[in-house]
């Protein structure tokens, strides 16, 4: 059974950024493929960005550039860098890892979730 921490969240100004963290803090993810999602208000879950293993990444449409996911396996942990946040980024946003190594864009094909941590930009 693995558990995954989330933590980085905050808020933050319109062109700022937001390291958030994904700790997995028992089990291990380093032969787990990791995503990070996003839920806004009144909105369903959106896949933002997953790491595979050995390290291939793949981001949602409207990252554009603007995220990067990576992940430290002698630490246990998953981030997720944010730059020019913008306010419709705004949301709870949540790590997930998956049992085997291939990631996915679905929410249903993870297999264990963080709490999520809220994220918050201002215009």
């Amino acid at each position: 059974q693995v558990q995954l921490v989330e933590s980085g969240g905050g808020l933050v100004q319109a062109g700022g950024s937001l390291r958030l963290s994904c700790v997995a803090s028992r089990g291990s993810i380093s032969l787990n493929s990791v995503g990070w999602f996003r839920q806004a208000p009144g909105k369903e879950r959106e896949f933002v960005a997953a790491i595979r293993v050995p390290g291939t990444t793949k981001y949602g449409d409207f990252v554009k550039g603007r995220f990067t996911i990576s992940r430290d396996t002698a630490e246990n942990t998953a981030y997720l860098q944010m730059n020019n946040l913008k306010p419709e980024d705004t949301a709870v946003y949540s790590c997930a890892a998956r049992i085997v190594p291939n990631y996915s864009t679905q929410p249903g094909d993870y297999d264990y979730w963080g709490q999520g941590t809220q994220v918050t930009v201002s215009s």
